[in-house]
């Protein structure tokens, strides 16, 4: 027979074991994301973008089209039941830094493990910068539309059929966590040393 005594204290067991996950999964991801230079953001977010380039010829083609583009060489992500992930990044206009910016997300659910990628989101309107310039942290999902590019979608696409306003890849995947989701991501502006 259970009683309410034990109910107690099995609750009060698991609520002690989840806030020690949520503060070893928060000391992990901060102590892997420590902040970067201005000069290292720059020369990471350079060569993740010509990585990008190199592997994804879709990418190439919206750049050239694109206003201004934002790049997060390194998200580092970890989850057990309570994710986050954290990066620092760079927003490129007119081929020149415009702009310092962190990513982070917070999530809740079935998810374990850690893994590391990066991502750029290429901005192809006014509407679309001036969204990011005005709001204090854009929140991936809410105001300009975004669009995932992954391999089913990049086959659709060509310079004449860009429509909506910005376009995301994801790229240098690793680790062991299952999937990658830019929704609820907030991206807000920060100044490095």
């Amino acid at each position: 027979m259970i009683s309410i005594k034990n109910i107690h204290m099995h609750s009060k067991v698991l609520s002690s074991i989840f806030c020690a996950v949520i503060g070893v999964l928060l000391v992990s991801v901060s102590f892997c994301a420590k902040a970067e230079s201005a000069a290292d953001l720059n020369t990471s977010s350079a060569h993740a973008l010509q990585i990008l380039y190199q592997t994804n010829p879709v990418a190439s083609v919206i750049a050239r089209k694109a206003k201004a583009i934002l790049v997060f060489p390194k998200i580092i992500k970890a989850g057990l039941i309570v994710g986050g992930s954290y990066g620092e990044g760079v927003l490129y206009q007119n081929s020149r830094v415009a702009g310092y910016y962190n990513s982070v997300s917070a999530s809740w659910g079935l998810q374990a493990g850690a893994q590391t990628y990066g991502y750029a989101v290429f901005l192809m309107n006014d509407k679309a910068i001036k969204y990011l310039n005005k709001t204090d942290g854009w929140e991936i999902g809410v105001g300009p539309s975004v669009v995932v590019v992954d391999s089913g979608v990049a086959r659709n696409l060509s310079s004449t059929t860009l429509k909506d306003d910005a376009y995301a890849f994801i790229f240098n995947q690793q680790g062991l966590m299952l999937s990658v989701s830019l929704e609820g991501t907030k991206v807000s502006r920060i100044h490095p040393k």
